[in-house]
């Protein structure tokens, strides 16, 4: 009797032992699995700017960043000079310096009170011309006090917007001083803006309907934007200097083939 109950012992043990380690089997590739989905979420995104320094980041045409921009509490900041686009002399737009064709990018950015700027992409260096002349802009303003809100046609200078041409639909712009998620997917001239996690501008690069609506509009007179991103239809990322205090971080692009 003593040998039964041994060996039945003996039995539930072996048991018990078995059920912790599949338990322990199972833990380890539940998080070896998470862990290989967190990697795949990140790949392919190549970060812009670091967070600390402007490593990669430069003047439109010129080598070095001009002093207005500077980096504060982990995100490039420019240093309004209050004169609008006329600017000051240490300021100006800067461009991360190589050029991108396809591809899907994304920010963060914040506005003082009044606030205006502008994310330009497929931009152009042309010497003594300003980057605007090449390039669409996404447009970064604060609506509510920024009297561009108000100009254009049917809301085609607020936020997010492809300045001046196509108005933000639907407008979700956060208040002046708050975060606001920014995008902008190029591929292949399908042109998509997105903000706070809408789809809010899509438009199509040089198609007819382009060239009518560029016709019809204030660049009519601008060869490099109707041609936004030149020959090879590719071109530089640049941050508008407008004369206000904005803040840019966490900036990352994906090549799109």
């Amino acid at each position: 009797m003593k040998k039964v109950y041994l060996f039945s012992l003996l039995i539930m043990t072996a048991m018990i032992v078995m059920s912790c380690t599949n338990t322990n089997k199972q833990s380890n590739a539940t998080e070896s699995a998470d862990s290989t989905v967190v990697a795949a979420a990140d790949e392919g995104w190549i970060t812009l700017f670091n967070g600390t320094d402007f490593t990669g980041w430069r003047g439109y045409n010129r080598t070095d960043v001009p002093a207005a921009w500077t980096i504060e509490d982990g995100a490039i900041k420019i240093n309004g000079s209050g004169m609008g686009e006329a600017g000051a002399k240490d300021g100006g737009d800067i461009i991360y310096d190589q050029k991108f064709k396809n591809f899907e990018l994304t920010f963060e950015w914040k506005v003082s009170q009044g606030g205006n700027s502008g994310v330009f992409y497929l931009a152009q260096e042309v010497e003594g011309k300003p980057i605007y002349e090449s390039s669409p802009e996404y447009q970064v303003l604060d609506n509510e006090r920024h009297p561009d809100a108000k100009l254009g046609k049917d809301g085609n200078r607020q936020s997010a917007s492809l300045y001046d041409l196509v108005p933000a639909v639907p407008q979700n712009a956060k208040p002046a001083g708050e975060w606001n998620t920014g995008g902008i997917m190029v591929y292949k001239g399908t042109v998509v803006h997105s903000q706070n996690g809408e789809n809010v501008v899509e438009y199509h690069l040089w198609t007819d309907a382009w060239k009518e609506m560029v016709s019809n509009s204030k660049f009519k007179d601008w060869p490099n934007f109707l041609n936004a991103g030149g020959e090879n239809q590719e071109g530089y990322i640049g941050l508008q200097d407008h004369g206000d205090d904005v803040w840019y971080r966490n900036i990352k692009i994906k090549i799109l083939d």
